[in-house]
């Protein structure tokens, strides 16, 4: 089949590599706009984008595929594959190719539909999520689904570290699918369940609550790593934590209140403590918890807000 793949991020690559090293042609990658990146904001293309170029595959930078859709119309696919994009894709794009649209998501469908389905699982407190492929439709995340490969998340996982087991294993059932719907033999059955969903977060959802329980602030910390990142406030300036664990059994410490015990930094919450494993202070880089610790006035208490 002649394939048209739109997707940005890093968990698009390995969808978009399984595909060019499959028996389809992907015909051109539609990908958002070169964007800056880094302190010196240098213009950066998409990952995506570097693949595709590198394959020799023609690019579309487009930060809405309403901008380019007259491109899109010409390229005559027969198979659109979306992963990631970070647009909406509507009619008449949408159903233009032969077989449609169809999007490679990292959750069980319709448990959270939209831009973070990885974040809101783990936040959550789920124990499992998967990898599934859908037909788009003009309804957000709402369409049959073509496959599911369910994957249990690890009690220290990250959204990060997720993400991209999701990605690999996604980009092998994106690419079953794929020759199913080539073949003639892929079918789509109806989402059942209840619905959530997972809205792309902000720096309020990146926000610690200290009288939470220690389960949840733990799972909020894995849920908004490495993006938008764990925040809290000390001495009225955010401050970032990278990497954290329950201290299971440690004596309870007031909610928000910093201390060292045994050689590691601790922070009450409504349970257990939380033991610091990788902070950054406002205008630092990330350094080891203990030697940030270390740094700190002994002369008053440290307590987060």
């Amino acid at each position: 089949m002649r394939i048209v793949f739109a997707g940005s991020p890093a968990a698009a690559v390995p969808s978009l590599r399984a595909l060019l090293d499959g028996p389809h042609e992907v015909v051109a990658v539609v990908t958002r706009e070169d964007a800056p990146v880094g302190r010196k904001r240098v213009l950066t293309p998409t990952p995506v984008a570097q693949l595709a170029e590198a394959a020799g595959v023609p690019v579309i930078r487009a930060n809405r595929v309403s901008a380019v859709e007259d491109e899109l119309l010409a390229l005559d696919a027969e198979l659109g594959v979306v992963v990631a994009y970070g647009g909406l894709i509507r009619e008449p794009v949408l159903s233009a190719p032969r077989y449609g649209w169809i999007n490679l998501h990292f959750s069980a469908l319709p448990r959270w539909r939209g831009a973070a389905p990885v974040q809101h699982a783990i936040i959550a407190g789920d124990e499992a999520t998967a990898a599934a492929v859908f037909q788009l439709v003009p309804e957000l995340d709402a369409g049959p689904v073509f496959a599911q490969r369910p994957v249990a998340i690890g009690r220290v996982e990250t959204a990060g570290h997720l993400l991209a087991s999701l990605s690999e294993s996604g980009a092998e059932l994106l690419s079953v699918v794929v020759d199913d719907i080539a073949a003639g033999r892929a079918i789509a059955r109806p989402q059942e369940g209840e619905v959530t969903l997972a809205p792309k977060l902000t720096l309020d959802d990146a926000r610690l609550d200290w009288t939470r329980p220690a389960r949840r602030i733990d799972s909020r910390i894995r849920g908004v790593t490495p993006e938008p990142g764990a925040t809290t406030v000390l001495d009225g300036e955010r401050f970032k934590i990278h990497e954290a664990a329950i201290a299971h059994g440690a004596p309870a410490l007031p909610p928000g209140l910093v201390t060292l015990r045994d050689g590691a930094v601790q922070v009450g919450t409504g349970t257990d403590p939380i033991q610091l494993v990788t902070v950054q202070p406002a205008g630092k880089r990330a350094m080891p918890a203990i030697d940030w610790w270390r740094g700190r006035p002994a002369a008053r208490p440290t307590e987060f807000s």
